[in-house]
């Protein structure tokens, strides 16, 4: 694969990088273009990923494709969620009929995960419940998890006590503590209980790189084909 990295000033003006992506939109050398989030705040982010074309959405973050994402239509999917899912099924942990729980609401993981996960599709056909910042009794709600996500971006979050026995863990956040990446899950004492969980660094990292080019493989495919 080709690439290119654009680096932009931090004090970059909106309509610069919505031309940026226009350029990049109409260059036929490229069949995938990613805006690295976060943005500074000058940027509206909303803004900047509905200006990318959505045949060249592989980070799968275009209002389009989450539309087509929710109802089930052939899209690229979100990198993050489509990692999450795929080292599930992979991992010999298939979702369908687990409740999974996913803690965090955002628009790039816990969102899309939770309808990605009830989709009527291999990968999919779980009971997803999800828990966010105004969750009341929240260790009440983890330890009903078969699969518990941790999407929070806040370090250590879940502890021991807020998972049962044997469940699947899955770790999303990365977090910087005095010069260290961790995740959301206090890792050795979630483990010692759980049946499987994923590290930080070296988890869903690498499975998110691995699904953008997948999506930016499956954009050159159908570039190729028209």
């Amino acid at each position: 694969m080709h690439s290119e990295t654009f680096h932009l000033p931090v004090d970059t003006p909106h309509d610069v990088l919505l031309s940026l992506i226009d350029r990049l939109n109409a260059d036929d050398r490229f069949h995938g273009i990613l805006v690295q989030l976060p943005l500074p705040a000058q940027i509206d982010e909303a803004t900047a990923i509905e200006r990318i074309a959505p045949a060249k959405d592989v980070d799968g973050l275009h209002p389009v494709s989450q539309g087509k994402m929710l109802q089930g239509e052939p899209t690229y999917l979100p990198c993050t969620p489509s990692g999450v899912q795929q080292v599930l099924l992979r991992s010999g942990y298939d979702p369908a009929g687990q409740h999974v729980v996913i803690v965090g609401r955002s628009n790039i993981v816990g969102k899309p995960l939770a309808a990605l996960l009830m989709q009527r599709s291999i990968g999919g056909n779980a009971t997803v419940t999800v828990c966010h910042t105004r969750t009341r009794n929240l260790s009440d709600i983890t330890r009903q998890a078969d699969i518990l996500v941790a999407a929070m971006g806040v370090p250590g979050a879940i502890t021991a006590d807020m998972v049962r026995d044997g469940a699947v863990v899955i770790d999303v956040g990365i977090n910087r503590v005095d010069d260290r990446l961790v995740g959301d899950v206090d890792f050795d004492a979630v483990a010692a209980k759980s049946e499987a969980i994923t590290p930080v660094p070296g988890g869903i990292g690498p499975m998110t790189i691995a699904m953008l080019l997948s999506n930016t493989l499956d954009a050159a495919r159908r570039y190729s084909s028209k």
